[in-house]
Parts: C-alpha cells; structure tokens; sequence
C-alpha cells in the first residue's frame, strides 16, 4: 500500500510540485485512498519531499553545513558552461525506489552526467560531479541547499576546481527551473512509461533516455536543435 500511494505522491508532485502536506492529503483523498496527513507527511519525507516548501527539495539541509548565496538572480546566462546545476529526484520502481542525481548545464539543457542510488548519501552525487568534470568546467555551479550539496566533500570539490557556489533559496521553486523542467522530461517520456523491476533494467533505460534526451530530442527554445548541438557548438 505505501508504495501505491508513493506511486500517485510522485506523479501529483511532478504535476504540482508546489503542493504542500495539506493539498496532498486532500488530493489523494478525492483518489479514493484513506490517508490523513500523518502518513502524507512520512512518505513525502521517504520520497525526500519537503513538503513544508513548495518546491521538489529531495535533499534536506543540514544545520552545520554552510549555505551560499544565489548567483543567477538577473544574470545572463549565455553561453554553455556559464552555469551548471544539479539536482535529486525520486524515482520509483515496480517494486522499490531509487535516487536519480544528475549535473545538466544550464544554457543547453546538456546532461554532463548522472548517478542512481537506493540512499541519500553524498557518495554518488560526488561521483556525477567529479565525472563532469572531467569533460569541462562551469564557471557557477548552482544546486540547492541539501545536505549532499553542503556537505564538505562536495563543496570542497567545486572549491578545488576554482568555481564559484550558488545555492537556490529555501522553497523558490524556479530558482533551479532547469534541472526541475529535467526531471518532468524523464517522469512523463521514460519512468512512467515503463515498470522497472530491477536496478539493472533502470540504469540500461535512464542510459537510453539520456543518449536519446542529449542527441536526437529537439529543443523548441533552440530553434528545435539538440542539446548536445547546442553545448558542442
């Protein structure tokens, strides 16, 4: 049962990713599930929702770790790798769930790299940045203010490479607009499209996605070109 109801959590969030605990309950209430608040609040917080911000806020902050300001208020980001930006979201499976992290540059939409893990550990969002990397470097790295993101391992990378941190502000959704229009891309053509019953079957499809997302999807905004056109130009 809680995995059904993770099920319908996950795909009302991707279409109303400003619904708090409240509008959730009553919503998947009008579903036809039995739910109070209570056991909305605790899955939302298994799926790594913040449901107390309108905003997907997959990674929760941690006390002790510093925040940076955000950079990309009023600035023009035009040209690839001016500003790169990460992100986690949910992903479920037939059986189970998963995380998906990835790093996309912000002005052509590219996906440098990407990571799945059954945890939120900081481990595999380190992997996904220090693989990008090893392609180029951006000139901002923007994520939000999660504990993965503010832990030392990550910012002391980024810091390493000589890149400056930007953080999105607690509960502004569009702060991070690019990477969040990402994750709807992937839910609506490839996850719930398919019934993963194994981690193996979830990292060939994401691997095709990704391929298919970079070098054959066209991009309205770049005059329909790819976003790997766009980033290589």
């Amino acid at each position: 049962m809680n995995l059904e109801l993770m099920r319908v959590i996950d795909e009302q969030y991707t279409k109303t990713p400003f619904y708090g605990v409240p509008r959730m309950t009553y919503t998947v209430r009008k579903m036809g599930y039995p739910v109070g608040p209570k056991r909305i609040r605790r899955l939302m917080r298994l799926m790594g929702i913040e449901a107390i911000y309108p905003k997907k806020n997959v990674s929760r902050a941690a006390a002790e770790h510093r925040k940076y300001p955000y950079l990309l208020k009023g600035l023009d980001i035009d040209r690839p790798d001016a500003v790169w930006a990460t992100d986690i979201t949910y992903i479920r499976m037939k059986a189970g769930f998963m995380y998906l992290v990835a790093v996309m540059d912000w002005f052509s939409r590219y996906v440098l790299s990407w990571r799945i893990s059954n945890s939120l550990d900081v481990l595999f969002c380190i992997e996904a940045l220090e693989e990008a990397l090893l392609q180029r470097r951006p000139k901002i790295f923007n994520s939000d203010q999660g504990s993965q993101f503010t832990s030392d391992e990550f910012v002391g990378t980024l810091l390493r490479h000589g890149i400056r941190i930007s953080m999105d502000g607690r509960g502004r959704a569009m702060d991070n607009i690019m990477i969040e229009r990402l994750w709807r891309s992937v839910k609506y053509e490839e996850i719930y499209l398919k019934e993963y019953r194994t981690v193996s079957e979830l990292l060939d499809g994401l691997s095709r996605y990704f391929r298919f997302y970079n070098t054959e999807r066209p991009h309205q905004s770049f005059a329909y070109r790819t976003p790997e056109s766009v980033y290589y130009e």
